[in-house]
């Protein structure tokens, strides 16, 4: 008898370890926090300004329970309890001096704080754990400069709130009131409540690493030149090396370590084997390489197990790979990676250095949606800002939960 249960307590071992590289992709169902409706009063979002071109400058971000809105539509950034109640609202007064877009009701004009500085909110927002708010802006055309060979200009600012809801100042290359920065791909908070920002250059990407009080520590330029090449060999391509095609896809900076996430995309035309004609592009490979910003060395590099997606037709089955973006890490060392799929998104989480890895589907009517902002919290928690036509919902998955209870079980 006792060999009987020591044997079915191995089994059930190995059928809870095999969750973690199990093939079969599960769901988390999602928690509905609360709902925003559209216009252009204070607790309102406006999404749909047709006479403003260009993507839509709205996203979310979750810090400690709170969330916070920016919709640069409107020149407003909300932040809210979970519940959804209003908790300050910060505007443009520049914005909102010229025209009457809002109505302030008596019982919350205490909540509204003024921006003194002429920026327009581009979307992008993030908060440290000492409540300090950064949020980009686009400064004023007479204010834009451009380097010397005139090929990237330098337009953007990240704005600086203290946890009071105060304005401190604006930060640029150099920290406190610098030169601006080129466009800002996004911009993220360390544990160490530094400031880490990613800009587009001409030649690949290039971070800006700023220290508690604002000033730049580090600038890292991250060059596609610099990224380790592939040959057509190794990845079954007969195409040429010299068709190699390589996307930095994003980069991450570390939760404590002075350490950047560099996730590289390669892909090789597609050449057919009789004409030897090129004919499309195939997706190859996905790798993170960890670099440490005081030594300039990467790390081990991570390869990155791509999304599959199957069509069958005429009774053959062709499976399709595409790479994941890379969303975060949490400070567990967490890798989270996204893909927009028909029934919402496809997310795999990936622990450096062990064999763990989760992938789940967060099921969202990807139908009924025109617009998402998703935000993944250094616990771990995945937020989305998810808006259909009547009115815009946050909400959250607790794949911090979810990735607990797998280890324990």
């Amino acid at each position: 008898m006792k060999r009987f249960l020591g044997l079915v307590c191995v089994i059930l071992s190995l059928l809870l370890a095999s969750c973690l590289n199990s093939n079969k992709v599960l769901s988390i169902s999602e928690t509905e926090l609360f709902r925003l409706n559209y216009g252009n009063f204070e607790e309102q979002l406006n999404l749909f300004d047709l006479s403003t071109p260009g993507a839509i400058a709205t996203s979310v971000t979750m810090r400690d329970g709170f969330f916070y809105v920016v919709n640069g539509e409107m020149e407003k950034i909300l932040s809210l309890n979970s519940y959804g109640d209003l908790l300050s609202l910060y505007y443009n007064e520049d914005f909102y001096s010229g025209e009457k877009r809002g109505i302030r009701s008596s019982s919350s004009s205490s909540l509204w704080r003024s921006i003194s500085y002429p920026f327009l909110l581009t979307g992008k927002i993030s908060v440290d754990s000492r409540k300090y708010m950064y949020a980009v802006g686009i400064v004023p055309k007479e204010r834009n400069e451009q380097d010397e060979a005139e090929k990237l200009l330098y337009s953007q600012v990240v704005l600086r709130f203290s946890s009071d809801g105060s304005a401190i100042d604006y930060i640029g290359q150099q920290g406190p009131g610098g030169t601006p920065f080129p466009t800002i791909k996004n911009i993220y908070t360390t544990e160490n409540n530094e400031l880490v920002v990613v800009c587009h250059t001409n030649d690949g990407l290039c971070v800006y690493w700023f220290g508690m009080n604002g000033f730049l520590r580090y600038q890292i330029p991250v060059k596609l030149s610099s990224i380790p090449r592939i040959s057509p060999e190794s990845v079954n391509s007969i195409a040429s090396q010299n068709d190699l095609y390589i996307t930095l896809e994003n980069i991450v900076p570390d939760c404590y370590a002075p350490r950047l996430y560099v996730k590289a995309d390669y892909y090789f035309p597609h050449v057919d084997e009789e004409s030897r004609m090129h004919s499309g592009v195939d997706y190859v490979k996905s790798t993170i390489y960890p670099l440490n910003i005081e030594t300039g060395l990467y790390a081990e590099p991570l390869n990155v197990s791509p999304y599959e997606d199957s069509v069958t037709k005429d009774f053959s089955k062709l499976t399709y790979s595409m790479p994941y973006d890379f969303l975060g890490i949490t400070k567990n060392n967490w890798m989270f990676f996204v893909i927009t799929t028909e029934n919402g998104f496809n997310v795999q989480m990936v622990q450096p250095g062990t064999q763990n890895s989760i992938k789940r589907n967060l099921n969202i009517k990807m139908k009924d949606s025109v617009y998402y902002s998703l935000s993944l919290s250094c616990e771990g928690i995945i937020s989305a800002l998810l808006c259909d036509k009547d009115s815009a919902k946050v909400v959250w998955w607790r794949t911090d939960a979810l990735i607990d209870s797998v280890l324990k079980s």
